[in-house]
């Protein structure tokens, strides 16, 4: 899938310098679809990543159909050669990316910590955690390259407050939120680059559907209000260190 994503990159955007550009993980639903039609609603050209094309394309559309400009690139972010090839497509056309944002996970199975499959939890952690790691290398010389580069991770509570039967995915989110961390207090000292990490709270998506099966979906904000507030702080900016939960 990414010698399409290389040759729609190609043929986008005639004055890379006036554009900022952002990538946006697990973007063909939820939260990540959100948060890129706010990005591009806000001037941006978004970088539209997922496994599904179908999901990809129908955000893409949304967004095309608001005056919006966007590129889509599925791909499987578990695969670190089409990380690195999206890396290298984004460098030649734009030269940068002004903003990263690290949204694709998987909820796996709600299990006791004995009952974990360890065969499940590599591959939760493969996407949790090691694809944000391959992310962050393969972008990290873009993200340099821009005036202010922005890295935004979405968390999860429970990666702060254990809880029980969510230690897979629990686990998952602290190791993230500690890279997230890391990262931005290396950046800090010797670049422009601020990283933040956002816990979107109770969120109308289909993990917590999956998560919370009995809940009153109505119960719940809309991914819009989290996407919202992602895009207005990858677009404005913050200080080094930033955290936030979202509510309301």
């Amino acid at each position: 899938m990414i010698p399409r994503a290389s040759v729609v990159i190609s043929q986008v955007m005639t004055d890379p310098a006036s554009f900022f550009v952002a990538l946006v993980t697990g973007a063909s639903r939820g939260i990540g679809a959100a948060t890129a039609v706010a990005l591009a609603g806000r001037g941006a050209h978004v970088v539209l990543t997922a496994r599904s094309s179908d999901g990809l394309e129908a955000v893409e559309q949304q967004i095309f159909d608001a005056g919006g400009s966007a590129t889509i690139a599925p791909l499987d972010l578990t695969q670190n050669d089409s990380i690195a090839k999206l890396a290298a497509a984004i460098g030649e056309r734009w030269g940068r990316l002004d903003g990263l944002v690290l949204n694709a996970a998987q909820l796996g199975a709600l299990a006791a910590v004995p009952a974990i499959d360890p065969k499940e939890l590599a591959a939760l952690l493969t996407l949790n955690v090691s694809a944000p790691a391959a992310l962050i290398a393969a972008f990290d010389p873009l993200l340099r390259r821009a005036d202010h580069g922005r890295v935004v991770g979405v968390t999860s509570s429970v990666g702060r407050q254990p809880r029980a039967y969510w230690g897979a995915y629990g686990a998952s989110k602290a190791a993230l939120e500690t890279l997230l961390g890391a990262y931005g207090d290396e950046m800090a000292a010797i670049s422009r680059v601020r990283v933040a990490i956002v816990d979107p709270g109770a969120t109308r998506t289909r993990m917590r559907e999956r998560a919370y099966p009995g809940e009153d979906p109505a119960t719940v904000k809309e991914p819009g209000v989290v996407g919202d507030r992602i895009a207005e702080l990858v677009m404005t900016g913050f200080d080094a260190g930033h955290r936030e939960r979202i509510d309301g």
